[in-house]
């Protein structure tokens, strides 16, 4: 009750935005859907960018923080705080690069439920309207196993998820990649009953973001190099400056030495005279 309650203002304004481009614009239902991610996508992209920036601040800081993360890699309790330590100094926000897929969840879990029930609450306001896609999907509404080009729009999921997930790369560790790389893959068996639409919304949105990727890497100045932190570890203990030099000996010994030697001249003087 608690998510239909959340959902429902997202699910009316979602069918009110389909509605539209279908009478209004005069969009198939198909390309409405279409239409409604990249309106989405738009109204998210100050975030977007916001992510774009932590995301290169993070592959800057990469080779950095994996040696924290190796150096305290027994004390898992001091390598998270040097962790959170090293985010601050460098300004780098992770929970950012997250967001503006997090804000597309409700949106996403809302169309599925507009499309469910698409046949027997929107679709007769609009008698003889189409819900085919380009004389291929037979219905947008249908489920994806119930016709070959289901499949097709299965395959093209993966295949952007995948690119979008290589796009992202840099910024992961082994195995937060293998995860990403595996999860398209792990989903088929959920999704196969999804309504064909929903996976179109998915297929564009990944086709925005491998555009996305593209074009940022080309437009947007990379950040500056982080500044290496001074650690007393890298200190040597000898006192020896660290060109590979023998250290020089402290002043203060030289003195007994020459003291010695002067009265030992002072006690053969005598002696030399007889």
């Amino acid at each position: 009750m608690i998510i239909a309650g959340f959902l429902g203002p997202i699910e009316d304004a979602l069918t009110s935005v389909l509605e539209w481009l279908h009478s209004s614009v005069g969009l198939s239902w198909a390309f409405a859907i279409i239409a409604l991610t990249l309106m989405v996508r738009m109204v998210i992209v100050p975030l977007t960018i916001k992510q774009i920036h932590s995301m290169q601040k993070l592959q800057v800081v990469a080779p950095q923080l994996k040696a924290l993360q190796q150096k305290y890699k027994h004390d898992k309790k001091r390598q998270q705080e040097e962790i959170m330590n090293f985010y601050r100094e460098n300004k780098v926000n992770p929970a950012s690069s997250c967001l503006p897929m997090l804000l597309q969840i409700p949106v996403f879990i809302a169309l599925f439920f507009v499309l469910r029930d698409f046949d027997s609450e929107v679709f007769p306001r609009y008698p003889g309207s189409d819900l085919g896609f380009l004389n291929v999907v037979p219905s947008i509404t249908a489920d994806i196993n119930s016709h070959w080009s289901g499949y097709l729009l299965l395959v093209l999921y993966v295949a952007s998820q995948v690119v979008s997930t290589q796009l992202m790369a840099a910024t992961m560790d082994k195995t937060q990649r293998i995860i990403f790389m595996a999860l398209p893959f792990a989903f088929i068996p959920f999704i196969l009953g999804f309504p064909t639409g929903l996976l179109l919304y998915w297929v564009t949105t990944n086709l925005w973001t491998i555009g996305q990727g593209i074009v940022t890497r080309r437009l947007m100045p990379k950040p500056a190099p982080a500044p290496k932190r001074s650690s007393r570890a890298t200190v040597p203990e000898s006192g020896g400056n660290g060109d590979g030099a023998e250290p020089k000996a402290p002043a203060t010994k030289a003195g007994p030495p020459a003291e010695r030697r002067v009265r030992r001249r002072k006690k053969r003087g005598p002696q030399a005279r007889r």
